[in-house]
């Protein structure tokens, strides 16, 4: 790979970072929910071209890093699952089990 191309990759890389930082800190914390379910729905797009990736067979280095890919995605949106789920939770009423005098 020639140097421009990796300086270019690596530009765009860290102005991601600082633009994806600070457009999430800006987010009030009442629509953290909503923008988890989307990057959920952003991973499971990951996890299906990590499964093509894998599935192709083209060498045994893109098998082994499609499979890794496959791990990787699937960390990430079940663990996204749960902390969403987590977070809803949080929004729920806690039922009271009746008292005593009551019955």
């Amino acid at each position: 790979m020639a140097p421009e191309t990796l300086l270019a990759k690596f530009y765009v890389l860290i102005l991601a970072a600082f633009l994806g930082y600070q457009i999430i800190s800006r987010i009030p914390s009442l629509l953290h929910t909503p923008l988890m379910s989307a990057t959920n729905a952003i991973s499971g797009i990951s996890l299906v071209g990590s499964l093509i990736t894998a599935g192709a067979h083209l060498s045994m280095v893109s098998a082994i890093l499609g499979f890794c890919a496959v791990t990787c995605s699937t960390i990430n949106v079940v663990s996204g699952f749960i902390l969403t789920d987590r977070m809803l939770k949080m929004f729920k009423r806690r039922v009271e089990p009746p008292s005593k005098k009551e019955k």
